[in-house]
């Protein structure tokens, strides 16, 4: 098992900026897929960006794609969301996620992450 824990939310101006961390702790980080998702009052959890085990492939939904930038660092067990150009859409929790799984096709998709992380809450003012 893997346990994660994400830092780095608040309260921003729109155009802004935050970098968002999740640290984990428990097996061997770098066995996992890291993925970043987040809710919205009142919506479904909804993909962010993913990393693949040795940082060689990312993804982003395109709702993001060129504002945020996923990384991460297996020798210290954390994975990074950068978030530019930050908008007023963008305010949600945010969950950090570590999946199990070897299919790139399921980057996306929430229910084949295995672990998650408490979520930290990212607000955008306008």
């Amino acid at each position: 098992q893997v346990q994660l824990v994400e830092s780095g939310g608040g309260l921003v101006q729109a155009g802004g900026s935050l970098r968002l961390s999740c640290a984990a702790s428990g097996r061997t980080f770098s066995l996992y897929v890291a993925g970043w998702f987040r809710q919205a009052p009142g919506q479904e959890r909804e993909f962010v960006a993913a990393i693949n085990r040795r940082s060689s492939n990312t993804y982003y939904a395109d709702s993001v794609k060129g504002r945020f930038t996923i990384s991460r660092d297996n020798a210290k067990n954390t994975v990074h969301l950068q978030m530019n150009s930050l908008k007023p859409e963008d305010t949600a929790v945010y969950f950090c996620a570590a999946g199990e799984f070897y299919d790139y096709s399921f980057y996306r998709a929430r229910n084949k992450y295995n672990y998650w992380g408490q979520g930290t809450q990212v607000t955008v003012s306008s």
